[in-house]
């Protein structure tokens, strides 16, 4: 070694030693970012000891019950948590929707070519999008809008979505990507588990059902723990939900056809929303018939939808929106009823029912932080920090975050 070489080797060591032990004890970034949805995961969930995976990351971490997007529906709240766009914004309002720029076709989540179109989602840019236009490779293990080809790009895997496959093997499927070559490894991944919600709408909030899917899956994050381990990954690791639950019966229903003909209008939603377009000139008889019409029911002309639930703007949303007190349906007398106690969402985001669970865990993160509610929209900035893009234009605010950031 030249004498130039060693006195710069000195120099370097000084240096270091000054700087104090944060420099040399400072953690390698993550090379992983993995944001897992639990829907209709309710907040308060977390605290019925039967998820002691999820626990111990949420002790570990950051936790907080999150305010959806309204309406605190599945796939309006999804595409909002990738976007950092409320769904008035985000283009998609409902699970159900019709679009004037798109005619003859309804939207819906069991029509897989409209799933598929990106017509319905590139009112938003979803955050694999600017990712994979980074460089970084994705992967979508179930996400509403990843099947499309919004603005030309694709998660690099993205599986059709099949609520036949199983929690693990969801998990096994995702970390089957982490054995591919470096090149091919995914550096944000998205996964997705759906039987909660299944047994919260069968049976209710409270019940045995909810409480035996909530283990399933925690059981199921334990074993993708168990194999990022096994790789040698490390991970920051977000878990979301996008909602909560409220529990119904058939005691609290409200019948739309006790207060307008069924020809006077169509229904595209019906349940803890309706989203109501009036037939051809019909428009001021439905509006009469149902604004201010039931002590448990709210409705609005789509003008008239009260600014805090940042709706109604977006050409998408019903003429005229309903949206019943929480707990309650509207419903018709030909629906058929439900026995018992049975679950729904899509109620007033601030409803403490609909709260979500939000769990962040990893290097980027502090230890044992419980973080005041925020709205879900501030998750995008937050993933968008760890996979390193530049966010797009959002609605969301990194600083409601910050205390739950370790840097």
């Amino acid at each position: 070694m030249s004498i130039l070489s060693k006195i710069a080797a000195a120099v370097a060591l000084v240096l270091a030693l000054a700087a104090g032990p944060c420099l040399a004890k400072a953690p390698k970034p993550a090379q992983l970012t993995l944001l897992i949805s639990i829907d209709a995961f309710r907040a308060d969930y977390l605290d019925r000891g039967v998820t002691p995976n999820l626990s111990a990351l949420a002790a570990g971490g950051a936790r907080a019950a999150m305010r959806p997007s309204f309406p605190s529906k599945t796939f309006p709240n999804h595409y909002a948590l990738v976007t950092g766009l409320r769904p008035d914004r985000n283009g998609i309002v409902a699970n159900n929707m019709i679009d004037e720029a798109i005619p003859g076709v309804k939207f819906g989540m069991s029509n897989d070519a409209a799933v598929k179109d990106r017509r319905w989602w590139d009112q938003a840019e979803p955050i694999w999008v600017t990712a994979e236009r980074a460089g970084i490779v994705t992967g979508t293990m179930f996400w509403p809008g990843s099947e499309a080809n919004t603005h030309g790009f694709r998660p690099h895997y993205a599986p059709h979505f099949d609520m036949q496959v199983a929690s693990q093997e969801r998990v096994d499927q995702l970390l089957s990507w982490f054995d591919k070559p470096p090149a091919e490894r995914p550096r944000f991944a998205t996964l997705y588990f759906d039987v909660v919600d299944t047994a919260g709408h069968r049976s209710g909030p409270d019940s045995p059902g909810v409480n035996a899917a909530a283990a399933q899956v925690d059981a199921a994050i334990g074993r993708l723990e168990a194999g990022l381990k096994a790789r040698g990954i490390v991970a920051n690791i977000v878990v979301v939900a996008d909602h909560g639950m409220a529990a119904t019966s058939d005691e609290r229903r409200v019948f739309i056809d006790d207060l307008i003909a069924k020809d006077a209008y169509r229904a595209l939603d019906m349940g803890p929303i309706g989203t109501i377009y009036p037939n051809p000139g019909r428009e001021a008889e439905v509006a009469k018939a149902l604004v201010g019409a039931h002590p448990h029911l709210d409705c609005w002309l789509k003008q008239d939808i009260p600014e805090r639930f940042h709706y109604g703007h977006n050409p998408r949303v019903a003429p005229i929106f309903c949206l019943p007190q929480t707990g309650w349906l509207l419903t018709t007398h030909e629906a058929r009823p439900h026995e018992g106690v049975t679950g729904d969402h899509g109620y007033d985001n601030m409803s403490p029912e609909m709260a979500a669970v939000f769990v962040a865990n990893g290097p980027a993160f502090r230890h044992g932080v419980v973080l005041k509610s925020f709205d879900n929209v501030d998750v995008y900035p937050l993933l968008a920090r760890l996979v390193g893009v530049t966010p797009q234009p959002n609605d969301g605010n990194l600083a409601d975050l910050a205390p739950a950031l370790a840097h």
